[in-house]
């Protein structure tokens, strides 16, 4: 990436960090907006995720709770790799805690972001070559972004299993779970994942952040 496409990538991340969109919507967020995400012109690995959690959004450091602790070992990476954003991207669909619904989960991720942001955001980020594509909304966007079939009305335990129908293109779309610890007992009802999808995203993983 040359110099001005930088400065334009660290422009429009200006832009999105003082967003304060979806706290004039007519359904406003339940806390003042605090979008959490990491890019640089270098990374060539991109988490992509849901929207950030409650712990998130008061630290403002992604993936800072348990479910990036099993991220990072999914992905077989250490906290110092994780957090080098000249080397991983992390971009969720929601880009602020979307709140709480009533039973104490964490709402859905706010559609705003998607379309103020996110197609400026990844036109501006075109050395990626690997998405990791966690979650439904993730799975959905980037697949239509990239080009790539993902049949409707598939869940993302159909998507996931078919992670090798994935891995010819480029960029890379490989679609996981999400590492919260309430999917525990779907991993156990997998164990495919962890035999199977593990040990080819942490090849993939070490490839791309390798200095």
């Amino acid at each position: 990436m040359g110099r001005d496409a930088a400065k334009r990538l660290e422009a429009l991340s200006a832009q999105i960090r003082a967003c304060r969109h979806c706290a004039e919507a007519a359904t406003p967020l339940p806390h003042a907006p605090r979008p959490v995400f990491r890019v640089s012109p270098t990374a060539r690995l991109l988490v992509a995720s849901q929207a950030p959690g409650n712990l998130v959004n008061q630290t403002g450091i992604p993936f800072n709770d348990p479910s990036g602790e099993r991220l990072r070992d999914w992905m077989g990476v250490d906290r110092d790799i994780f957090y080098d954003v000249s080397r991983v991207a992390i971009a969720p669909m929601g880009f602020c805690f979307p709140g709480n619904d009533a039973a104490g989960g964490d709402l859905p991720p706010r559609p705003e972001c998607r379309r103020l942001w996110h197609d400026k955001l990844f036109a501006a980020l075109p050395q990626i070559e690997t998405v990791l594509a966690i979650g439904r909304y993730a799975q959905d966007y980037h697949f239509d972004r990239l080009g790539h079939d993902l049949p409707k009305g598939a869940g993302v335990s159909q998507t996931v299993a078919r992670w090798r129908e994935f891995q010819g293109a480029r960029p890379l779309i490989f679609p996981l779970p999400h590492p919260s610890w309430r999917n525990t007992g779907w991993l156990k009802k997998n164990p495919w994942f962890e035999a199977e999808v593990l040990p080819a995203l942490r090849a993939e993983v070490a490839r791309l952040v390798k200095k």
